[in-house]
């Protein structure tokens, strides 16, 4: 059976799944699709396969398109079949007091603050002239900065679960190089910081932060 394929760029959001690949131990290939907003060509050949042509977009062994982060995240998570710690321990399971709150803020990420990346990195689709442009994005920019700290204010130690560590926890370290980067948190969201910079720490995802490390 073939491999997984899963479509991303190095220190986007297909960093995320990419981490959680990596923890399950699953074979995958990583298809790179390039800058999609600087490049029609990438963003067309992405769309063949998931119309919207964003990452993470992963084709199944089977040849089933799975794409949304955290639609991803649970399916590989349900998809593995052994009892073992390791294979479930990035989403609790039903009947863990800790899934209410992992998947409130799961969802929280997607659709709250992932989507103020969608709207800041490129607001020329969604608002004309560069003057309301500007004012869009620093908009954006201000209400994001609240998202986190409510974010912030709900997380654990030394994992943002406490002592179980989850996909939140992926999530967490790879949005905080995103805008307004890590320094930003250190300031003003250390404990988000401090989830980051020890989930970059986990062996099993070692290599997966350097490969998504800024500049690689």
């Amino acid at each position: 059976m073939a491999n997984m394929r899963l479509f991303g760029e190095p220190g986007w959001g297909s960093a995320i799944v990419e981490a959680q690949l990596d923890w399950y131990g699953l074979p995958y290939d990583f298809e790179r699709v390039g800058d999609l907003f600087k490049s029609a060509e990438s963003r067309e050949r992405l769309a063949a396969v998931n119309p919207l042509a964003q990452i993470p977009t992963l084709v199944l062994a089977n040849g089933d398109v799975l794409t949304e982060s955290a639609a991803i995240t649970l399916w590989l998570a349900e998809s593995q079949k052994t009892e073992s710690p390791q294979a479930d321990s990035l989403v609790p399971r039903a009947g863990d007091t800790l899934r209410a709150p992992f998947l409130r803020w799961l969802v929280y990420l997607v659709a709250n603050v992932y989507p103020t990346y969608t709207y800041g990195d490129d607001p020329t689709r969604f608002v004309a002239g560069e003057d309301a442009q500007r004012s869009f994005r620093d908009h954006v920019y201000a209400y994001r900065n609240k998202l986190y700290a409510v974010l912030e204010s709900a997380a654990g130690a030394p994992w943002f679960l406490g002592t179980r560590f989850s996909a939140l926890d992926i999530y967490v370290c790879a949005m905080t190089r995103w805008r307004p980067g890590r320094d930003w948190f250190a300031v003003n969201a250390p404990q988000l910081a401090a989830i980051a910079a020890r989930t970059e720490q986990v062996p099993e995802l070692a290599a997966c932060s350097r490969r998504n490390a800024p500049g690689s």
